[in-house]
């Protein structure tokens, strides 16, 4: 590494430190320096008439986490980030914030995998202002979630998970509903999508999405559910990332503070990437940054570095020789196609292939159908349907309330009668009876509900 950094250095006497030196400096650096560097490049790069960039009036960002980055097995990194017997190395979680247009980093932040998606990104959402539209995956469908994010006056437009049950308020002329979650008023869109490769293969999809964009006639159905899209920009990034730069290797440091250091120091290359691909795009009014190739960019600047060649120039030249390759090497439009995940990893839940009717290798997509569902007709409920009297047929679920509360509501109907997960779901509207039947289980271990039989509970 130091031979590389100084052979644009040739006939200048340098000393040449020892191994030993370069690591005992590295430590004496520590955290916050590498990490500072970080913050003060990171932010959104576009400027809002860059192609690609904004809906409206909205810059479009999302959240995603990932999982992939494997430290070295040592005891304290164990420690820090713990290690399943699975795995084969200790895990590092990661959590950005993505501006969808440019890839480009407004925010990390990273740890063990135990608090999860949700708490890693709550951490970040003092990034978002009134400005941005918000994309997300059925992993940050949560009610707490969607109302930190509305308070920054950011805009939503994420999916839903198949067990929720919003009610429909008003049906509106695009397909789409007016709803609550978690408080708020939201739109909800159920779309199925139907996609046609190039060898042939056909399949379907189901979409719900949520958003705070309420007004169906300047944000119809179909425009969002094409916006919603863009989220698999931010699987870009994090190929980028782990692939192009790290090129799927494990990280260096065997201790927390090396880790932090190393990861700090990778973000912060990755983001000065992406300023410069998006500057180069920018001169040319019109490009799209997407079609700004990683590679190349990451190459060049390597070149660059090491053969010390016009890194001073008299001029203010804004694109410069990194910015002129990305040019020269221009990817072509986005076509829609459709790639495949492969993990190579045994372990991994995604190693056997479970059949959905995607094909086996990344294919170009030749049709791409979308149908809006019309949704069911509004119910009117009203205080007298909330309990029904003992014997009698449960009324229908009122809405605004958790699931929780609508089940002990149907219990107490009947204090002393045993209730199976089955007709629970059945009763809430939910298809899959075992997602009930694992939350009853949790109420009947926390002692909230007693269970009588196999998947039967009743009340304490």
């Amino acid at each position: 590494m130091w031979d590389k950094l100084i052979c644009g250095l040739a006939g200048l006497p340098v000393v040449r430190p020892s191994a030993k030196a370069l690591r005992d400096l590295r430590r004496r650096v520590g955290i916050r320096p590498v990490k500072a560097v970080f913050e003060v490049l990171a932010g959104p790069l576009a400027q809002p008439c860059t192609a690609g960039v904004s809906f409206g009036r909205y810059r479009t960002v999302s959240f995603d986490g990932c999982t992939s980055q494997k430290a070295p097995d040592t005891a304290r990194n164990r420690a820090w980030l713990g290690k399943r017997a699975s795995d084969s190395y200790p895990m590092l979680e990661l959590m950005t914030l993505v501006e969808t247009g440019t890839r480009a980093l407004l925010g990390a932040v990273f740890g063990p995998t135990a608090p999860g998606e949700v708490s890693y990104a709550t951490r970040l959402v003092h990034l978002l202002g009134p400005d941005m539209l918000v994309l997300w995956d059925r992993g940050f469908d949560s009610n707490a979630f969607l109302a930190a994010v509305d308070a920054t006056g950011a805009r939503i437009l994420g999916r839903m998970t198949s067990s929720r049950r919003p009610p429909v308020l008003a049906r509106l002329s695009d397909g789409s509903y007016l709803s609550h979650a978690g408080g708020l008023p939201v739109r909800i869109i159920e779309a199925s999508i139907t996609v046609a490769c190039q060898n042939g293969t056909v399949y379907r999809g189901m979409y719900r999405l949520v958003t705070t964009l309420t007004d169906h006639r300047r944000y119809p159905a179909g425009a969002l559910i094409a916006l919603y899209h863009q989220r698999w920009e931010h699987e870009s990034a994090y190929f980028a990332l782990c692939h192009t730069l790290l090129g799927g290797r494990v990280l260096r440091s065997g201790d927390p503070v090396g880790l932090q250091q190393e990861l700090w120091a990778l973000l912060a290359v990755y983001q000065i990437l992406r300023t410069a691909m998006v500057a180069a795009a920018e001169s040319v009014p019109g490009t799209d940054p997407d079609r700004a190739g990683f590679t190349i960019a990451y190459q060049a600047t390597r070149d660059q570095l090491v053969k010390a060649e016009a890194v001073v120039t008299a001029d203010a030249d804004l694109v410069g020789e990194i910015g002129r390759k990305i040019l020269a090497g221009l990817l072509p439009a986005r076509r829609p196609r459709v790639s495949t995940r492969k993990v190579k990893s045994p372990h991994s839940r995604y190693h056997v292939h479970k059949p959905d009717g995607r094909p086996l290798t990344s294919q170009n997509v030749t049709a791409l159908d979308i149908a809006v569902h019309e949704p069911p007709p509004a119910i009117e409920y009203t205080e007298a349907d909330s309990v029904a009297p003992s014997g009698t047929q449960p009324s229908a679920p009122s809405p605004g309330r958790t699931r929780r509360e609508r089940i002990l509501e149907l219990m107490r109907s009947d204090p002393t009668r045993s209730w199976h997960g089955r007709e629970i779901a059945q009763w809430l509207g939910v298809t899959d009876a075992n997602i009930i039947c694992v939350q009853l289980s949790q109420w009947a271990h926390k002692g909230q509900l007693r269970k009588a039989d196999r998947a039967t509970y009743t009340l304490p």
